[in-house]
């Protein structure tokens, strides 16, 4: 881990609550692109990032950042993000690609990418990765439960609804009307539905996909949600361009490559690596060790990924008020709803200015469909 991880992990309401002893995440599922633009990164600043397995901490420091702070409850993630930082210092880019799964190579192509890789790694990071050594042959954005989950979507449920022939002539894209026709036409089959919401549904997403825990603030229909978003993405966004759907659909990100993994981006996070640190530390930790080391307003902006999801509007709204307080005024926070409605308390009115109109217009554009609503806000 970072030389500064060290720190006990402080609990929280979702670390009480949910298994945090294996890979979720093998690869993060949130749009860069939109995050990107959305925290608005400026060369002075100081980002704060949850993990997950890393990508969009690493977007982050290629977009320009000063320094990019990583936070996760889970060491598994933060390995996950400690291999990817060898591996951009140590190999190419087309050799980054076959080692993530991006591209493909056979078992052996990245067993050896992986051993030039393990002396720039910690000794339990390396122990982690020595220990699964199938999960370097398959890539290592692909080992974790999440990306499990959409195997068996991949290999069990979606031969039973189309041919790859189908599934090919989607990726490919199209006009927009092209892309409606197409979508109403082939793709969108009383199968397709039927399929599509059994295997989405609240139990088989908790079982399979992510900890049941996660559920327990959503409400309503977890399929019938995620399907609208999946028809915006494949008739109101390109497949050709969407590397989470080239994923879910053919287990590689195909010629679609998320913000991290391009070739034009992959100097910029190469030369920046020294000004990124990963903790395994809460928000809350974090923010106090910063507050204590008399740093905490030197923090601009804020990578929350999806964390409100889990906690309740009481500790959503006690962190977001803690966020304020650690940000100079312009500060920018950015997080994602996937099926639990979170965003700044009208108690905080004086403190956050909510950017809807950004948020709207970045949200109409995220190719991680799966989410409900993106917010950005600004401290005031």
């Amino acid at each position: 881990m970072s030389p500064n991880s060290d720190i006990r992990t402080v609990s929280t309401e979702a670390a009480a609550r949910a298994d945090f002893s294996r890979i979720r995440y093998a690869q993060v599922w949130e749009d860069a692109d939109i995050l990107v633009e959305a925290l608005d990164v400026r060369p002075t600043d100081t980002v704060v990032s949850i993990s997950s397995a890393g990508d969009n901490a690493l977007a982050l420091l290629g977009a320009g950042a000063e320094r990019v702070v990583a936070l996760d409850l889970n060491p598994s993630q933060l390995a996950c993000l400690e291999l990817r930082v060898a591996a951009y210092r140590e190999l190419s880019h087309a050799e980054l690609l076959v080692l993530m799964g991006s591209r493909s190579g056979t078992k052996e192509a990245r067993a050896a990418l992986y051993a030039r890789c393990r002396h720039r790694l910690s000794t339990e990071v390396c122990s982690f990765w020595d220990g699964q050594p199938e999960s370097v042959a398959g890539g290592i954005g692909a080992p974790g439960k999440f990306e499990n989950y959409f195997r068996l979507f991949r290999t069990r449920v979606l031969p039973l609804v189309h041919g790859r022939k189908t599934i090919q002539s989607l990726l490919s894209g199209g006009t927009p009307a092209e892309r409606e026709r197409f979508y109403e036409e082939r793709w969108n089959t009383w199968r397709w539905r039927l399929l599509f919401k059994v295997f989405f549904s609240r139990f088989m997403m908790g079982r399979l996909g992510r900890d049941p825990a996660f559920f327990k603030y959503v409400e309503g229909s977890v399929a019938d949600r995620i399907l609208q978003r999946t028809r915006h993405a494949l008739v109101a966004l390109n497949p050709a361009e969407n590397p989470y759907l080239h994923w879910i659909l053919t287990g590689t990100h195909g010629e679609a490559l998320p913000w991290a993994l391009r070739a034009e981006n992959f100097g910029k996070i190469r030369s920046r690596l020294d000004r990124l640190e990963w903790h395994e530390l809460t928000l809350e930790a974090f923010l106090e060790r910063e507050r204590v080391a008399g740093g905490a307003k030197r923090v601009l902006k804020f990578n929350l990924s999806d964390i409100f999801e889990y906690m309740s509007e009481e500790n959503t709204a006690a962190i977001l008020a803690s966020l304020a307080d650690a940000s100079a005024p312009g500060g920018r926070l950015a997080y994602w709803n996937m099926l639990a409605p979170r965003s700044r308390p009208e108690s905080l009115a004086g403190r956050l200015l909510p950017r809807e109109e950004v948020a709207r217009a970045l949200f109409a554009q995220d190719k991680a469909f799966f989410y409900s609503a993106f917010m950005v806000e600004e401290v005031r």
